[in-house]
């Protein structure tokens, strides 16, 4: 919930505004102030205060407890001009809101000065992994360009991190550099170890063993453990969780990389394990028992087969949980409660990494018609791939040390095949594309390859034809189709089958790819076939490079157009026997009966 405070009638109306937008997850606190402040704060995730930062620090300074537990607090002035993330930025989340706060206000404007926001390194505590340790050592060596020894168990899909991040065999420690942060003027640039080659002057682990860190450590726990529970009906929570914090404090394994329980579904309303997993905050995942049975264990018994109707339980379901390639980190063992015979069974089972493939469509070409999800997933990749006019188009909006592999027309295949690799080698992956991915695009041949080993993201993004549209005015207000005059990867006489069929059916034509210096007779051909159907003054809209700086548009007629004026950067649309042209704009009328 997000409190919403204000002192002002100007600020009681922006307040408003933001309640009447955010209903949903917004309350408004009245009365005097201070005490709507202590209020809020104490009942609310986040706040926003229609006050000066000034006197929203002096509000807030008494109840501050921790950045762990305070809620994130937004300032907005008076002149509704700017909102200040003041509070919490990454844990409160108030850099998030500030964004938000600033679209719903007009000529608002976020603030954030949250030192890795400003210089585009991922914040460790905003990775959505649980982080230990030395964190603001480690983000200071970051900032700072220091050598960071990276310590990882296996790849996971990390954002990229600041190129003097070195991976580190996590088994074979090397000492960090003594220098920096105790006082003596020394820094991460300047102190021991700084321009040392591999010298590390921080480090930074992925792992979900536990390990020792030292005074400038931390530690990523990755989403690897599945814990798979079996219990005899009664059993109390607390002999659950004691056999569970027991299992993974004795094979050394932290209990903030457990991702989930699993059981047999005979159990799935067993009170002890229900009440386990929902004071671990992880989800309870149940299977039907034969196919558990079906699952190779190493510690099958008859006691649950007789139960149940499986052989094993908790071994069963926390492989089966765990998914293709999982092992058992902590095979099965029982609780030991002090009196009475033991009523619950665990076992550990370790998941592999999943690599994450994100399809990002950039829009037609236009930064501001690049969606703000595309940017989230720019931001969130390690590796980018695209083809290399793409990749400038977005270059500045990497984060630093992002990889990129770019490559030049026609090499579609082996962008394809290389943005699914990398992605099986457990790194977050962009494969960048114009437009929308799934439109003529990069999304088709990379699924094609791609298989469930990998998590895949979709992006959508406004493909050439609606911003060809737009700019046109309403060509698409009907039913239509886009159609590729390319016969590199389609035989002709199945793109001419294709067009005829469209003109049969007085359906709206978006042609793409319309013609090239080598393939020049494929649009007149097009046109003919439309012109059986359709009559010589039917409106068409050509656009060049449509939302770009060189962008042209016009109107012509289906027996005016020139398709020598037509390259492969243009968008051809043909209209309908209904399309008309109205004020100098092509307009498909809907067909509501209100305006005939």
């Amino acid at each position: 919930m997000i409190g919403l405070i204000s002192a002002t009638s100007a600020g009681a109306a922006a307040r408003d505004r933001l309640a009447s937008a955010w209903a949903d997850r917004t309350r408004v606190y009245d009365g005097p102030v201070r005490e709507a402040v202590e209020q809020a704060f104490a009942e609310c995730e986040q706040l926003v205060c229609f006050l000066a930062t000034g006197a929203t620090v002096r509000l807030v300074a008494p109840l501050l407890a921790g950045k762990e537990s305070d809620p994130g607090v937004v300032c907005v002035d008076e002149g509704l001009q700017h909102a200040v993330a003041l509070l919490g930025g990454h844990g409160g989340g108030a850099n998030a809101l500030a964004a938000a706060v600033a679209d719903a206000l007009p000529g608002c404007r976020p603030v954030v000065t949250t030192a890795t926001d400003a210089v585009g390194v991922p914040g460790l505590d905003t990775l959505g992994l649980p982080v230990e340790g030395a964190v603001a050592a480690v983000t200071r060596a970051f900032l700072d360009g220091a050598p960071v020894a990276l310590r990882a168990d296996a790849h996971w899909p990390l954002p990229a991190l600041p190129p003097r991040t070195a991976p580190q065999p996590p088994d074979i420690p090397e000492a960090v550099s003594a220098g920096g942060g105790d006082g003596r003027g020394e820094t991460p640039a300047t102190g021991p170890g700084a321009g040392q080659g591999s010298a590390a002057w921080a480090e930074l682990w992925v792992t979900d063993r536990i390990v020792e860190l030292g005074e400038r450590s931390a530690v990523l726990r990755p989403p690897s453990l599945v814990v798979g529970v079996g219990a005899s009906r009664g059993a109390p929570a607390e002999e659950v969780l004691g056999l569970i914090g027991d299992a993974l404090a004795d094979a050394g394994l932290s209990g903030r990389s457990v991702t989930e329980l699993a059981t047999v579904d005979a159990k799935a309303g067993e009170a002890g394990i229900v009440e386990a997993a929902e004071r671990l905050g992880v989800p309870l995942r149940t299977y039907a028992a034969d196919m558990l049975a079906a699952v190779d264990v190493p510690h099958p018994s008859d006691a649950p087969l007789t139960a149940v109707g499986t052989p094993s339980v908790a071994e069963a379901a926390a492989l089966l949980a765990a998914g293709p390639g999982a092992g058992l980190v902590v095979p099965k063992r029982k609780s030991a409660p002090e009196n009475g015979p033991a009523m619950a069974t665990a076992a550990v089972a370790r998941r592999r990494p999943r690599g994450r493939l994100a399809v990002v469509g950039l829009g037609p070409g236009a930064r501001d018609l690049l969606t703000p999800r595309a940017r989230e997933e720019l931001r969130r990749a390690s590796t980018v791939v695209g083809l290399d006019q793409y990749v400038d188009q977005i270059r500045d909006l990497l984060r630093p040390g992002t990889r990129i592999l770019e490559s030049g027309l026609g090499a579609e295949e082996e962008r394809a095949r290389t943005a699914v690799a990398e992605a099986r080698a457990g790194h977050a992956v962009a494969l960048i594309g114009s437009g929308d991915a799934g439109v003529y695009a990069m999304a088709s041949p990379a699924l094609a390859e791609a298989s469930d080993d990998i998590d895949v993201v979709g992006v959508p993004g406004v493909t050439a034809a609606l911003a060809a549209a737009a700019i046109l005015g309403a060509p698409l207000g009907h039913d239509h189709v886009s159609i590729s005059l390319s016969d590199l990867h389609t035989p002709w006489e199945v793109i001419e089958r294709r067009v005829r069929a469209a003109a049969e059916a007085d359906i709206v034509v978006t042609f793409y790819n319309p013609r090239s210096r080598g393939r020049d007779w494929q649009l007149p051909k097009a046109l003919g076939i439309l012109a059986e159907h359709r009559a010589p003054t039917t409106p068409v809209g050509i656009v060049r490079n449509a939302s770009r700086a060189d962008e042209s548009s016009r109107l012509t007629t289906l027996a005016a157009l020139d398709p020598a004026t037509v390259d492969m950067m243009t968008v051809v649309v043909v209209g309908n026997t209904a399309a008309r042209e109205i004020a100098g704009r092509m307009v498909t009328p809907r067909g509501y009966r209100w305006q005939t």
